[in-house]
């Protein structure tokens, strides 16, 4: 392993729920969802902007909370998206990138798909059996726990 990954990677696709959330939601009696997200997978935006290395939100759901985390992380989101395959071969396209160099981080099956296009599909500790089967990297921590922090220590320190 080196030192730093940093070289290696040149975009990261994310999941939200599952990944940057527990994966639960709280339903109030007026319909509005909220979930629960960890502060540290801010700082982990900020040190991944800060290395001129994008984090782009790919999510199924439709939801303004994914928009709202999304806007406060000052990151691109994609949400509503029903083929996420597609949708990373498109964005692999536009950024002009080999897929070996994108990251992919996701929990459940169906992120299984994009995840086989990347060259480092990332999984958090909780995920699926299947999605961990095929991560190059598994993190320590769990949905909605810092993945995205823990990322950014392994691109940026080799950690």
């Amino acid at each position: 392993m080196t030192d730093s990954h940093a070289t290696l990677i040149d975009l990261i696709l994310c999941d939200f729920d599952g990944v940057m959330t527990d994966n639960r939601v709280l339903v109030l009696e007026n319909g509005t969802e909220a979930v629960r997200c960890n502060r540290a997978d801010g700082l982990g935006c900020d040190l991944l902007r800060a290395a001129n290395i994008p984090l782009e939100i790919v999510s199924t759901e439709t939801n303004r909370v994914v928009a709202e985390r999304a806007k406060k992380l000052q990151v691109k989101v994609a949400h509503g998206v029903t083929d996420k395959a597609d949708l990373v071969t498109n964005l692999i396209k536009e950024y002009a990138l080999t897929a070996d160099r994108v990251m992919f981080i996701g929990n459940d099956i169906n992120d299984l798909s994009a995840m086989e296009i990347v060259g480092w599909p990332v999984a958090p500790a909780d995920g699926h059996p299947d999605i961990r089967a095929i991560a190059r990297y598994v993190t320590v921590a769990r949905g909605g726990e810092g993945v995205v922090r823990e990322i950014a220590d392994f691109i940026l320190k080799g950690q």
